[in-house]
């Protein structure tokens, strides 16, 4: 097991890293948004509001702006995690250490690496966070016919 203090460096680090990725999807949905605004303003097809090239231009734009909106969701849950605080079950803001995985319970943002390490960065409304939802060190579960036991928590 981790000492306490080695626990909240890993928890800042992962929670630094998962900001860091959240903030560059943010920054290229923000220039997607504005190569497709740019490109939209440039076409000198018909200038009809219906014309299909534009049309399907901003279609692209509002698909950018769900996605660029749920980073911003995702980068603000992520920024409620309190890196100070050492959890002893599995919850929101949890680190979890298994036998086959490290998981960190913020927003759904898959596998990320941290320090060379795999950690996937799950949400509380997927499967695998309501199979272990308060456990803790020891307690074991299974997701999809695969055994998983808590080796730490934090």
């Amino acid at each position: 097991m981790i000492i306490a203090m080695e626990k909240k460096a890993v928890k800042k680090n992962i929670i630094k890293s998962c900001i860091e990725l959240l903030e560059r999807n943010i920054k290229t949905s923000k220039d997607r948004i504005q190569e497709i605004i740019q490109t939209a303003n440039d076409y000198e097809g018909d200038h009809d509001m219906f014309d299909p090239f534009k049309e399907d231009m901003m279609k692209k734009k509002d698909l950018q702006v769900k996605q660029m909106n749920k980073f911003l969701e995702d980068l603000k849950l992520v920024k409620k995690v309190d890196p100070e605080r050492i959890s002893e079950k599995v919850e929101f803001g949890a680190v979890i250490i298994t036998d086959k995985q490290k998981m960190f319970v913020s927003a759904a943002l898959g596998k990320i690496t941290v320090d060379n390490e795999s950690v996937y960065a799950i949400s509380t409304q997927v499967p695998v966070y309501n199979a272990m939802k308060d456990l803790k060190i020891g307690d074991t579960f299974s997701i999809n016919n695969n055994s998983f036991t808590i080796k730490d928590v934090f």
